[in-house]
């Protein structure tokens, strides 16, 4: 039984959102917008970066958890209610971290891994149908969403946008932690390419 505070609050439920991706993604700018929103709001934050390898075409994968009070970083197997998947093969690992009852929100785009580059393995075929059948699946085309708004670097932020859109932070919120979160000369694009990821359906 959860515990409850003055006004039924329910004591120290904390929520976790892992992100997994390719190095070069933008995955850790994605994951710094999480952390600094969410402790905007509040929430006692953790946020655990995991490189395969740091190099662009690794696996990167960032634990992002929050709450009234969190102990610890790291999300165990079936503990995730919302996987935020940068690609569909790293979706397809990330599975089983996902809580029953979650939401896996994915960028539809492949990217070979080495293995495959090199012809030692092949790419598993239609990830999102499989996908589709086991779990809660929301997959879209954030690249082309991303070169929409100008530019293809900005997959990262398209995807934050279809995140927001599963959360209850006001927009304004989301927008106001974007402008301070990237650099200046991005801001723009940035803005554009979240709107356009609020947007989906």
């Amino acid at each position: 039984m959860p515990q409850h505070g003055r006004k039924g609050k329910v004591l120290n439920m904390t929520k976790n959102i892992m992100i997994v991706g390719v190095g070069g993604q933008g995955t850790l700018l994605a994951s710094r917008i999480l952390g600094n929103l969410l402790t905007k709001e509040g929430y006692d934050v953790k946020v655990s970066e995991v490189h395969g390898m740091s190099q662009r075409g690794g696996s990167v994968v960032t634990y992002v958890k929050y709450g009234d009070k969190v102990y610890s970083p790291i999300i165990g197997r079936g503990e995730a209610d919302i996987i935020l998947a940068f690609e569909m093969l790293e979706a397809y690992r990330a599975v089983p971290y996902l809580k029953k009852g979650g939401i896996m929100i994915a960028n539809s785009q492949e990217m070979d891994p080495m293995p495959v580059i090199t012809g030692a393995a092949e790419y598993p075929s239609d990830i999102e149908g499989k996908l589709s059948e086991k779990i809660n699946l929301k997959a879209t085309d954030a690249l082309a969403a991303a070169e929409k708004a100008g530019n293809i670097k900005a997959v990262n932020v398209v995807l934050i946008g279809l995140l927001a859109r599963s959360t209850d932070i006001p927009y304004e919120k989301w927008v106001e932690t974007l402008k301070t979160t990237v650099p200046p000369r991005f801001v723009d694009i940035n803005l554009k390419a979240f709107e356009i990821g609020y947007n989906i359906d």
